[in-house]
């Protein structure tokens, strides 16, 4: 147990440093940096290097003691930036999923109306093709502009949008897959579905979630730069590319998460049927409508 609790502590030291310890020292240093070059200075390699050069020397100057304080006060308050960066992952993961809060709720109706208009007008594309050349008569070259309008509407969103962002409307269409084709409101099955899923099923979804998980909190660092941004302007750059990184790392991992629990469904939602009593044990197959709105009714309790 003592070596276990060793190794432990050793993968928990490591990944505070990567997580917590390196960005918040480097947003420490950018915010130091920033304050001393301010708007004017703010690229002037020379203000900089005096910058440096009067940070260094004013704790250069300090008995070791002193500095061994300052330096494990630098530390925790590294740390202590780290943690109210990372209380702000809750903020930016309702951003990207498009749960807006009251006072932009009327922009985010806004936007998920323009989104819905734009996915029924490429539907509409889509459907005008495939009349325009039916199956049994579609050249090759006919197919793949077919192919090319599915894609545009699968691109936009998978089900009808409903919600303000790409990665809403990504979670929006797992549960509307859920609801119309199985007849199952996820939120109240998907708790129940987690318990019988396969070992190694579970493991790919928590992997898929974990890289969701770690890109918010990469893109939660652009917050802190963006404010350092008022002092200091390159800093609206480096918050820029923060968000942009865990913003396209977050779509990734958003597209395998949904995909992943939509297969989840596909292919043990009738073990959640059997194991309800909603569907007989020598049953097979997808869940039909019918299984699904057993279920739900069953795990809503009249909720």
């Amino acid at each position: 147990m003592g070596k276990f609790f060793e190794q432990l502590a050793t993968k928990l030291a490591d990944r505070w440093a990567t997580l917590l310890l390196l960005p918040s020292a480097l947003l420490a240093a950018a915010t130091a940096i920033g304050v001393q070059l301010g708007h004017r200075q703010a690229l002037d390699p020379q203000a900089l290097r005096r910058a440096v050069a009067t940070i260094w020397g004013a704790v250069a100057v300090q008995p070791p003691a002193t500095q061994a304080v300052l330096a494990l006060a630098f530390l925790l308050a590294a740390a202590g930036a780290g943690l109210a960066v990372q209380a702000l992952a809750g903020v930016t993961r309702l951003v990207w999923l498009g749960r807006w809060p009251a006072p932009l709720r009327p922009v985010a109706r806004w936007r998920a109306g323009r989104r819905r208009a734009r996915w029924h007008r490429h539907v509409r594309q889509r459907r005008e093709m495939e009349r325009a050349h039916p199956r049994e008569y579609r050249t090759a070259d006919e197919q793949l502009s077919v192919d090319r309008a599915a894609d545009r509407v699968n691109r936009l969103a998978l089900a009808e949008p409903g919600r303000p962002t790409w990665m809403g409307d990504r979670m929006h269409a797992l549960e509307r897959v859920a609801q119309d084709r199985y007849g199952l409101d996820l939120a109240f099955a998907w708790p129940r579905l987690w318990l019988v899923l396969p070992d190694n099923t579970r493991a790919e979804i928590a992997a898929a979630h974990a890289a969701f998980a770690a890109a918010v909190a990469t893109g939660t660092w652009a917050w802190p730069y963006l404010v350092l941004g008022a002092l200091w302007w390159p800093a609206l750059l480096l918050a820029a590319g923060i968000g942009v990184t865990g913003w396209v790392q977050a779509r990734s991992a958003t597209t395998d998460l949904t995909a992943l629990s939509e297969a989840a469904l596909d292919l043990h939602g009738r073990t959640l049927a059997i194991e309800l009593g909603a569907a007989g044990p020598d049953t097979s197959g997808p869940l039909t409508v019918d299984e699904g709105a057993r279920i739900t009714a069953l795990v809503r309790k009249g909720r």
